[in-house]
């Protein structure tokens, strides 16, 4: 099923600030990714306008609160919730984090780090494997921007992710500006990194910007992607053959446009190998999947922070 999923080109996330642009203008961006939080409880207007959105591009559903590395047993509330919605606006997949969000039924709003070992591997793939079989779709789990290390870890987070592809079916979201983020704060190399890691299990990557305080970054989405990002961009691009690539931008949100021209920047870095989005035949939910397009959402310190709709 992973490797029948579509490369939708160049994309943004879907934030309100620019729906009317969005509504009244119908922009040509490749596709949207939209915060799956900010339209599962609402039946109003947001839910309206991701509708709307579905019809004109391809969709895909980003999750900050799943908590797939909690020890809570999951929240079979919130997987219900998630799936009527992506039954309903049809997304071309549905994608969250590798990490754990609260304890205790108490929602931290963070993207938490988890140990790397033997034990938690299992955990997740446990819960992994229950995801699916309710949303009836493959998950993506996205690498997440860390700035600490658990000394019990025994094994290198893409070692990881590879193992956890490989036992459940999983897609991943290879998130370039977390591994730049990481690396650094724990003093190794990005590179490496990216050589590591199970490029050919990519669904989609994300670009954004980063604050560097000196002795350590954060990963913000506030500002444009920096130079060393595009880099290792450019390197991630062609080990995954091109997968799917959308802009964050979260905090200090610019206009429409200048998210846009962000984003397409990217093609720069690709050496000469963007041939333009690539529709699969069908969707994972069945139904046919064309015309590509892009709205924004917030993460602050990659936190789970949902933007007032």
């Amino acid at each position: 099923m992973i490797a029948d999923l579509p490369r939708l080109g160049l994309g943004l996330g879907l934030r309100n600030v620019h729906f009317e642009q969005i509504l009244s203008q119908w922009p040509a961006v490749d596709w949207f990714e939209a915060i799956s939080e900010n339209f599962m409880d609402s039946g109003g207007r947001p839910r309206a306008v991701i509708r709307q959105v579905a019809e004109r591009y391809p969709l895909v559903l980003h999750g900050v609160s799943l908590s797939i590395g909690s020890t809570d047993p999951l929240n079979r509330d919130y997987l219900l919730k998630l799936k009527q919605l992506a039954d309903e606006v049809k997304p071309a997949w549905v994608s969250d984090h590798l990490c754990w969000t609260g304890v205790m039924g108490l929602n931290s709003h963070d993207l938490l780090p988890m140990p790397l070992t033997e034990e938690s591997l299992a955990h997740v793939a446990g819960r992994v494997r229950q995801v699916q079989d309710m949303l009836e779709r493959p998950l993506i789990l996205e690498n997440p921007s860390s700035y600490v290390r658990f000394t019990q870890s025994t094994m290198e987070e893409p070692q990881f992710l590879r193992s956890l592809a490989e036992e459940t079916g999983c897609g991943l979201l290879l998130d370039v500006n977390n591994v730049f983020v990481s690396c650094f704060n724990a003093g190794t190399d990005p590179v490496a990194y990216l050589e590591a890691f199970p490029c050919e299990r990519v669904v989609q990557m994300h670009l954004a910007g980063h604050q560097h305080m000196g002795t350590h970054i954060i990963d913000t989405h506030d500002r444009p992607v920096r130079p060393e990002v595009w880099e290792l961009f450019r390197l991630a691009w062609a080990k995954t053959g091109g997968a799917s690539t959308l802009l964050e931008w979260d905090g200090d949100i610019p206009s429409f446009d200048d998210c846009h021209a962000e984003v397409r920047k990217a093609e720069r870095y690709m050496g000469g190998s963007f041939e333009g989005p690539r529709p699969a035949a069908e969707s994972p939910a069945g139904d046919s999947v064309s015309n590509p397009v892009g709205f924004l959402v917030p993460k602050v310190m990659e936190s789970a922070v949902l933007e007032e709709t």
